[in-house]
């Protein structure tokens, strides 16, 4: 259930029944020689919409930029600054917090928006009235790291894994070009935060001890369905405890 696709009579029906919305939200960015640009919106996208169909959750369109300035010394990456994603999120939470949504499940497929984001929910708090926030990255979670080194060991990495480009090659069929041959895993020294010019003179092709290559559209989907399980287990928790405060409220009047 798309909210893109209601008119707004179809919302306003949904909002009888439930304040809940599922915000996916990713990045515009790099990812190594060969993962697509939106990786990390469309990942946090398709698991959103799989998952609230199956919990009957209603899900907003992508956010598709986040905080992204360590990649910008490649081609293609957008960035926001913080304080611009920060906006972005009271904006967006402000608007369907007007319609009656107070539950908002954000669907993050971006390492680099967590802090923010945190830092969002805490601002609208003190602004708006009767916000749960839950914030859920699909890779932190046991079972999906567990399956992640079934299927690919050591070679993971850390930015343009296999786990993620596998994934988007499973969600967009033909758009990821394989490698030729296995990447080379280095582990160079370095401090955080990266400036860009930092970023790709230590990981000059983008990678962060990662192995591309590994990359396959079975496991992509074998990724998927397991997230996409979670996701929708954690979203009927998430607003089933809203309906259980929804109740309270009710009893205590």
């Amino acid at each position: 259930m798309q909210l893109a696709h209601l008119a707004w009579p179809e919302v306003e029906r949904y909002l009888a029944s439930s304040d809940a919305v599922v915000i996916p939200i990713g990045s515009t960015e790099q990812h190594g020689p060969n993962g697509l640009c939106g990786t990390d919106f469309l990942t946090a996208d398709g698991i959103a919409r799989a998952a609230g169909d199956a919990a009957g959750v209603l899900v907003a369109p992508p956010l598709p930029y986040g905080m992204a300035t360590h990649h910008m010394g490649f081609a293609g990456t957008v960035t926001l600054r913080p304080s611009t994603l920060m906006a972005m999120v009271h904006d967006v939470v402000g608007s369907l917090h007007r319609h009656g949504f107070r539950g908002f499940y954000f669907m993050n497929g971006h390492g680099g928006n967590i802090a923010t984001l945190h830092a969002a929910f805490s601002e609208v708090h003190h602004a708006l009235a009767g916000c749960r926030f839950r914030l859920t990255s699909w890779w932190q979670n046991a079972e999906v790291r567990k399956l992640e080194k079934e299927l690919f060991g050591e070679k993971n990495g850390r930015h343009a894994t296999p786990s993620e480009i596998s994934v988007t090659m499973h969600l967009a069929p033909g758009a990821v070009e394989p490698l030729g041959a296995p990447a080379v895993i280095e582990h160079p020294r370095h401090d955080w935060p990266l400036s860009a010019e930092d970023f790709r003179k230590t990981f000059p092709d983008g990678r962060m001890e990662s192995d591309p290559s590994l990359a396959d559209a079975g496991a992509g989907k074998r990724l998927f369905d397991l997230c996409v399980k979670l996701v929708a287990e954690d979203l009927w928790s998430f607003t089933s405890g809203g309906r259980a405060a929804d109740a309270q409220d009710r009893d205590a009047h």
